[in-house]
C-alpha cells in the first residue's frame, strides 16, 4: 500500500498549492488546465532543466534560478539528490518556448518532498513568475519569506535592496532582484502604470506595471492611494530608464510590507 498513499500523498500536496493560487481559491486563468501525471527525475541539468524519464525535458514552475555559479551548483545538486525517485507532477497543458515542460512536482514518498517548495524553503532559489502574468503558486512566497527571515542560503547575509540605493541597482543592470522601499507617488497611464520611489525630480527606482496586470491589482484593492505611501517589495529583472526600472509582470510580485494589508475581495 506504501506506492498508492505515497501517490495520494504527493497529489494532495499539489492540490494543495493550485487551491491557494488566488485570493478567493480559484486559480488565475494562466494557472487554469493543469495535468496530473508521474514521472522520474532522470538528471538535472544547468539552471535547474529536469530531464525526466519519460524523455521531456521540464522546468519548475514559479522559480529564478540563481546567476551566481556557486549558488546555482547549490540549487542544482539539492535537485539531483531527488534523480531516480517518482514524482507526482501537475503540468501546464503548453510548453514553454523552448519546448519544456512546466510543472510543479512532489516526491512520491512518504511524506512527499515538494520540489519547489524544498529550493524556496532552503534559499537556494528567489520566487519569480517569470513571463507569466500570474504567479501559481503564491504560497511559495511565505516560504521564501521564512527563508530570509532565516538568513538560509541565498539570504545569508544578505536582504532585499533598499530602493533608496540607487547606485548599487544600477549595478545589478540586467539581473533579478528583490527591492523594498516605500512608495513616494503613482502615475496612471494608458499603457502603463508607474510606481516611483523617489520624488519628482530627483533619480530613484521605478517599477512599471502593465495595464493587464494592474488591472488584476486593482481587482484586488491595490489602486493608487492604497499604494501611496505604503512599503512594498517589488522583484523582477533590473534595467536601466532614466534610473533603475523593474518590469512587473504579475500582480504577485508586489507585495505590501505595512501592517494594514490592501482590501482583499
Amino acid at each position: 500500500m506504501r506506492g498508492p498513499i505515497a501517490a495520494c500523498l504527493g497529489f494532495a500536496l499539489l492540490a494543495g498549492a493550485a487551491e491557494a493560487a488566488s485570493p478567493r481559491g480559484r486559480e488565475p486563468p494562466a494557472c487554469r488546465g493543469r495535468i496530473a501525471g508521474q514521472d522520474r527525475i532522470e538528471d538535472v541539468a544547468a539552471r535547474g532543466e529536469l530531464v525526466l524519464a519519460s524523455g521531456r525535458r521540464a522546468r519548475l514552475d514559479g522559480l529564478r534560478w540563481p546567476d551566481d555559479p556557486a549558488a546555482a551548483e547549490a540549487a542544482r545538486a539539492w535537485l539531483a539528490g531527488l534523480a531516480g525517485r517518482a514524482l507526482a507532477t501537475r503540468e501546464a497543458p503548453e510548453p514553454d518556448r523552448w519546448g519544456r515542460i512546466i510543472l510543479d512536482a512532489a516526491t512520491l514518498d512518504e511524506p512527499p518532498v515538494d520540489l519547489a517548495g524544498g529550493l524556496v524553503a532552503a534559499g537556494l532559489v528567489q520566487v519569480d513568475a517569470g513571463e507569466s502574468d500570474s504567479l501559481c503558486r503564491p504560497g511559495l512566497l511565505a516560504l521564501e519569506d521564512a527563508a530570509r527571515r532565516g538568513g538560509h542560503g541565498l539570504w545569508a547575509g544578505t536582504a532585499p535592496v533598499p530602493t533608496e540605493e540607487v547606485a548599487r541597482l544600477r549595478e545589478l543592470a540586467g539581473r533579478f532582484a528583490v527591492v523594498e522601499g516605500r512608495v513616494r507617488n503613482v502615475g496612471e497611464r494608458e499603457r502603463r502604470t508607474y510606481l516611483n520611489f523617489a520624488p519628482f525630480g530627483t533619480e530613484g527606482v521605478t517599477v512599471t506595471v502593465s495595464k493587464r496586470t494592474w488591472r488584476i491589482m486593482l481587482e484586488r484593492g491595490f489602486s493608487s492611494p492604497a499604494l501611496r505611501g505604503r512599503r512594498v517589495r517589488a522583484r523582477g529583472v533590473v534595467e536601466l530608464w532614466r534610473g533603475p526600472t523593474l518590469d512587473i509582470g504579475a500582480a504577485e510580485m508586489i507585495e505590501l510590507l505595512d501592517e494594514e494589508q490592501a482590501p482583499r475581495r
